[in-house]
């Protein structure tokens, strides 16, 4: 397809700042509130579909890199757009609301950096997960947590090429920011498991040019 009729095709919008927004809406009206009851597992459970949500559009943006469908560049400018989206400052609504969207976000954060050390190559696909969790979670105990990032991130492209990540070690995790970015990379190899479908999708809409 010539270059300029490409360009007059709408991009495909992998995720939007109305669909973040209509997640917010959704957990506003949930009226959530932290509390051991079953009611409560209903209420959260918008929380987790907020997560999975957006990692699955990330893994339609992965599919098509795969494919070379997507360059780097691309792949890693959408990835960008989405994180810009759904980090962003949230509008208080309740102390409850409030500190699960943080702990949404913490998750979220770990699972972004994730497919950015992927779409990047920086990994080392027959390294140890549990040994990079490991070391992740001494960085953060010493207070560096770029270094226990990148080691999460590490951690999540592996994961993203095919590898487990080790249940002991998972269960076993001290609370903290890693534990939480784990959760990201937990839900990755979730969706992963539960449908591939988002591998194939609008295979023919032609706006990745």
């Amino acid at each position: 397809m010539p270059e300029h009729a490409m360009n007059q095709v709408p991009p495909y919008e992998f995720y939007t700042q109305k669909r973040w927004e209509n997640w917010l809406g959704r957990a506003r009206e949930s009226g959530f509130q932290i509390k051991e009851s079953e009611e409560a597992g209903k209420e959260s459970a918008v929380f987790v579909n907020m997560v999975d949500d957006v990692i699955l559009s990330c893994l339609k943006v992965t599919a098509r890199f795969e494919k070379a469908l997507l360059s780097k560049e691309k792949a890693l400018k959408i990835l960008e757009e989405i994180r810009d989206i759904v980090l962003s400052e949230v509008e208080p609504i309740s102390e409850d609301i409030d500190l699960m969207i943080d702990s949404v976000q913490t998750s979220l954060m770990g699972a972004l950096v994730a497919f950015e050390c992927y779409f990047m190559g920086n990994y080392e696909e027959g390294s140890n997960i549990e040994e990079l969790i490991i070391i992740a979670i001494e960085a953060e105990a010493l207070d560096d947590l770029e270094l226990a990032l990148d080691y999460t991130a590490q951690c999540g492209a592996i994961v993203l090429k095919g590898q487990s990540l080790p249940e002991e070690v998972m269960a076993e995790l001290p609370d903290g920011i890693v534990a939480e970015w784990l959760d990201g990379i937990d839900s990755i190899s979730a969706a992963m498991v539960g449908s591939d479908s988002y591998k194939e999708f609008d295979e023919d809409d032609g706006e990745d040019a």
